[in-house]
């Protein structure tokens, strides 16, 4: 018996959709890394971002943005900014009542690329 993938486990496109859109807007709200959104597109950072989970977590869609090292090289993101960061999806995920299994394996993903993400 195969377990269903992450995507499927979450509730597929539409529900990765509305946790996309909280983690961008809890982003915003975050006065760590709020100010890295003053000058984007909220709807394209939503779709990237529900793009690259759904692609990550086991979907049939295709993640069309940069890879993670060229979209963070020059940001200069540090630790306390990564951990803001991962708190505001685990809200995100709280909020839409994502069960712990699934939590704690996002968690996992997230930590697997903060090599790629935080650059001092």
């Amino acid at each position: 018996m195969s377990e269903e993938t992450l995507y499927t486990r979450l509730g597929g496109r539409p529900a990765i959709e509305s946790i996309a859109s909280d983690i961008f807007d809890n982003h915003t709200q975050n006065p760590i890394v709020k100010n890295r959104y003053v000058n984007s597109d909220p709807a394209e950072v939503k779709r990237l971002v529900t793009e690259m989970c759904c692609a990550g977590f086991g979907g049939p869609e295709e993640y069309t943005g940069k890879d993670m090292i060229s979209a963070h090289t020059g940001m200069n993101i540090n630790e306390t900014e990564f951990i803001a960061v991962v708190d505001d999806v685990l809200s995100a995920l709280d909020k839409n009542n994502v069960g712990q299994k699934e939590k704690d394996e996002i968690l996992c993903i997230l930590y697997s690329l903060k090599p790629e993400i935080v650059h001092l």
